[in-house]
């Protein structure tokens, strides 16, 4: 994802500060809860782009978004950020040091897409099979369910797409009665 140049400077600043105390994983776990917290509450952005809040309250808010007792790090990170009224970019600044860590940890986004919910042990499958096809990788695994799949399943590891789906099926027979004609 593009962050921006501002975004990516202060989240490579937090990365470097959160590496040389032994913190990268912690903040990349709190990175993970900030973006999900905004994912929630996209009012979040707006409240920390208005200049009539207090920054003692957007303190508030990007902490509490860290979850229960966010570290030393993340914590004088929101001070910085606040410090320099930078606020307003404190989401990109999350997801750039998501993809800064990943990149530097070698892990890759793993997103497998049903037509349904499957159970645990089907999921637990699917996994494995990503996994052997992407052996020496770490896999970050996310789900998500798309009725219009009809069935089967879509597996999106960063850019390889492995579609083994109903909807990919017929669209690929209708593609070739088009041509047959």
């Amino acid at each position: 994802m593009d962050n921006g140049l501002i975004p990516y400077r202060y989240a490579k600043a937090l990365y470097k500060y959160a590496l040389e105390h032994g913190k990268t994983e912690d903040v990349y776990g709190i990175s993970k809860l900030v973006i999900e917290s905004f994912a929630q509450d996209p009012a979040m952005n707006k409240v920390l782009a208005n200049p009539f809040v207090k920054n003692s309250d957007k303190e508030k808010i990007l902490l509490t978004a860290a979850g229960n007792g966010p570290d030393e790090a993340y914590s004088r990170f929101v001070r910085l950020i606040l410090e320099h009224h930078r606020e307003e970019f404190a989401l990109r600044m999350m997801y750039a040091y998501r993809d800064i860590y990943r990149k530097e940890n070698h892990i890759s986004q793993a997103q497998v897409t049903t037509a349904s919910a499957l159970p645990d042990e089907q999921m637990e499958k699917l996994r494995k099979l990503v996994a052997s096809s992407f052996k020496g990788e770490k896999l970050e695994f996310s789900e998500k369910v798309d009725p219009e799949l009809i069935g089967g399943f879509i597996i999106d590891v960063d850019s390889v797409r492995m579609d083994a789906s109903i909807s990919n099926e017929l669209e690929q027979l209708r593609q070739t009665l088009l041509r047959s004609n």
